[in-house]
């Protein structure tokens, strides 16, 4: 039986690490076979993509460059590690997809969006998550956050402006397509983001099991 993917997304600060490992927590109690991974990485090959991506340099990058990398990295990861797991029956979580490539890319950058699609259907054909959680937070306050956890990588010096375009992308693709995303507050206590975190995987595992039954 083919597992399920889902990803989490969100702009910086959110707070997916805590997030992810609780939902490792709630798969086990579910006795579910599970792989964690990340996008841009997941493999060698992409983790060296990831490491060209995130590194500050003096030299301006490209945004078609940016967006092919990208892709470059998807579609290794893809190839080596998602595909084969669901095809083996296990659920695969993974911090970040391709939402946020038309988030940061597409809405930050403001990128052709029809680009994106092609890309997206040239490297996934018609793999999609099954579901995706939206940590959503005040652009500010996730900053400041994320100031507080390392030196900031080339994505992190960029302005609020920018990530103020990165949250829109994100609830717009949202609001296109209800039935897979939940959009989560992460400004709440930690006790109340993981309380709507295991009331959204609990409806995404009974509908599951409808279809299945």
């Amino acid at each position: 039986m083919q597992g399920k993917f889902i990803t989490i997304e969100g702009t910086e600060g959110v707070g997916k690490t805590t997030n992810i490992a609780f939902i490792q927590d709630w798969l086990s109690d579910k006795n579910i076979g599970f792989l964690s991974t990340r996008e841009p990485g997941g493999t060698p090959l992409a983790e060296e993509i990831r490491s060209l991506l995130l590194m500050p340099r003096t030299e301006t990058v490209c945004d078609t460059t940016e967006l092919l990398l990208m892709f470059a990295g998807r579609a290794q990861h893809l190839d080596k590690v998602v595909i084969p797991a669901l095809d083996a029956g296990q659920w695969v979580v993974c911090d970040r997809f391709t939402d946020a490539t038309y988030a940061y890319q597409g809405f930050g950058r403001g990128m052709d969006k029809t680009l994106i699609a092609h890309l997206e259907q040239l490297v996934q054909k018609e793999l999609r998550p099954d579901l995706t959680l939206i940590l959503d937070i005040p652009v500010e306050i996730g900053l400041h956050r994320a100031s507080k956890r390392s030196t900031p990588d080339r994505f992190e010096q960029e302005q609020v402006s920018f990530f103020d375009r990165v949250r829109e992308g994100y609830l717009c693709r949202a609001a296109e397509n209800l039935d897979r995303y939940a959009v989560i507050d992460a400004s709440k206590t930690l006790d109340e983001v993981q309380a709507a975190i295991h009331s959204a995987l609990e409806d995404f595992y009974l509908q599951s099991q409808r279809k299945i039954d």
